[in-house]
């Protein structure tokens, strides 16, 4: 089949060669990394249906394509061409047209939607040989995951990667407090409610301060992401040369300005969250407050194309007062969860994106969060449907969880855990720990069984671990810990005391390290930079 000669990159070139014969499979390729040039290059043997839930999504793979194209979308029509690009809220509603098996290839683009009913009455109509689900972000915000869709991830390669090997710009991150107060705004399949949501940030003081935080920290071209069109048009108002850019209008000439420099900085309400390529934006300024990851990895990423003379993107977070403890910030850009990060420590999460790690596990590794932990890893396991059979889990800022001396990577997208080398679902892991727990530590039931911890758990911490706790931690006041509290700070302050395990030692020895008095801490640290 007819395909256009484009170059592609050493790691485009994986993407393709990693593909199967058949099946369905989700492809990670962060924003910038070219995915649309990618699978435009996909072999196949008769027609090929590319979906986009986004109008200013459809046409532009277009370019790409050096066949008939066609596109269902609106007014639109395709009309038997080799190649058919359709918006999913129109073709869902034109099925009829086709036969199941009009398609030898489906592409979904930007697939962390694709869990989604309409999606799923289009998968479930037609019979490709091959469906291939790209994204930047392979995550639903609303908890329902994409395992059902897809059988595996057969290629990745994200955001840290493509920094790291300079295809991307590096990223530099501020957080400012504007005052916002999200406390009492409600939620809405995942996020913050649209309504509530810019009555809480869309007012004069905290504009004033976005707007001051602009002319701080901001270097033009700069792109605000805003909770309305309002919103935009307020912040737009205050910001000399700002133009606020609407949904649905001719913005051609606008976005050519601001290429160009003639527009040092544009306002917008999800206008520019996916598809739209401005590589010489510097700096990103999040006013619009998210819970939805993948809408901030896709807003943050319109600065992370290479440019020249751009050293870094700068994102400037806008924060305030959040009940709402997984508030989207740059941690969340590399898989960081600042959750148990105490309040009074949330500033320090500044400067450039791969300090953020060392930052967070450093503040974030202190008593007050382990004693809380238990409350985050209920939280997390109720959202996802887990059974953690009620083991003292301890959840760290990178995903890894540990207990005693067992340690588990982070989950994958597709809720999946690695152990012992193979693949399984999250809930079989946590099945298999326990019974292992069960097995091979009973007699240390008091550190890991969470129910026999909490029928004592509410009186007074006795004087023994009152002493031990404060010989651990001197700055400590031990006075009014609970026995649970004082038994949480002693699980996880031994576990980080504990030396590194024979295998660790083995693991790093062979790479030329010296494993005399580590801890099993340090050597699980190692060891991850090492496979990274």
């Amino acid at each position: 089949m007819s395909r256009s000669k484009l170059e592609l990159r050493p790691y485009q070139k994986d993407a393709l060669a990693s593909i199967p014969e058949a099946g369905a499979f989700l492809i990670q390729m962060a924003v910038g990394l070219g995915k649309t040039v990618t699978f435009s290059q996909i072999p196949r043997r008769g027609r090929m249906l590319i979906l986009s839930h986004r109008d200013e999504l459809v046409h532009q793979p277009q370019k790409y394509f050096d066949c008939s194209f066609g596109v269902e979308q609106a007014k639109e029509t395709s009309h038997d061409e080799e190649v058919v690009s359709a918006s999913v809220q129109s073709l869902v509603r034109r099925l009829d047209k086709f036969k199941p098996d009009d398609f030898d290839v489906i592409i979904t683009d930007e697939a962390h939607h694709a869990a989604a009913p309409s999606y799923r009455k289009i998968y479930d109509y037609f019979k490709p040989r091959l469906h291939l689900g790209f994204t930047a972000t392979p995550n639903r915000n609303d908890g329902v995951g994409l395992q059902d869709i897809y059988q595996d991830i057969i290629f990745q390669r994200d955001l840290k990667w493509g920094i790291k090997n300079g295809y991307l710009s590096n990223i530099h991150c501020l957080r400012v407090d504007i005052g916002y107060d999200l406390s009492r705004v409600a939620l809405r399949l995942g996020d913050f409610a649209a309504n509530e949501l810019d009555e809480a940030v869309n007012i004069e003081k905290a504009n004033k301060a976005v707007a001051e935080a602009y002319k701080r920290y901001a270097k033009p071209p700069c792109l605000i992401f805003c909770a309305s069109v309002s919103h935009a048009e307020n912040l737009a108002s205050l910001i000399p040369g700002a133009v606020a850019v609407r949904g649905g209008e001719d913005r051609e000439q606008t976005v050519q300005d601001f290429k160009n420099g003639k527009i040092p900085c544009l306002t917008n309400c999800m206008v520019f969250t996916e598809g739209t390529d401005i590589p010489n934006i510097n700096t990103i300024i999040m006013a619009r407050p998210t819970k939805n990851i993948s809408l901030y990895t896709q807003c943050v990423g319109r600065a992370t194309r290479l440019y020249p003379d751009k050293e870094y993107a700068t994102i400037i977070d806008c924060v305030g007062i959040s009940k709402k403890t997984d508030l989207c910030t740059a941690p969340s850009l590399i898989g960081l969860d600042i959750s148990e990060v105490p309040p009074r420590a949330l500033n320090e999460l500044q400067g450039d994106l791969f300090d953020l790690p060392d930052i967070v596990a450093k503040v974030s590794d202190c008593p007050e969060a382990w004693i809380k932990n238990v409350e985050y890893i209920d939280l997390w396991a109720r959202n996802n449907n887990y059974n953690m059979h009620g083991v003292n889990w301890f959840k760290h800022p990178d995903g890894t969880m540990t207990v005693l001396d067992i340690q588990l990577p982070p989950e994958d997208s597709l809720g999946r855990i690695e152990y012992n080398g193979t693949l399984l679902s999250s809930q079989t892991v946590f099945d298999l720990v326990y019974q292992k727990l069960r097995d091979e530590y009973d007699d240390k039931k008091a550190l890991w069984d969470l129910d026999l911890v909490k029928r004592w758990g509410d009186a007074p911490a006795s004087d023994k671990q009152k002493d031990y706790v404060k010989s651990l931690i001197p700055a400590l006041n031990v006075e009014t810990l609970t026995k649970f509290e004082a038994s949480q700070i002693l699980a996880r302050k031994c576990s980080i005391q504990e030396p590194a395990t024979q295998k660790q030692k083995y693991f790093l020895r062979m790479h030329g390290f010296d494993t005399a008095n580590l801890t099993k801490r340090e050597a699980s640290k190692m060891i991850a930079e090492i496979k990274s």
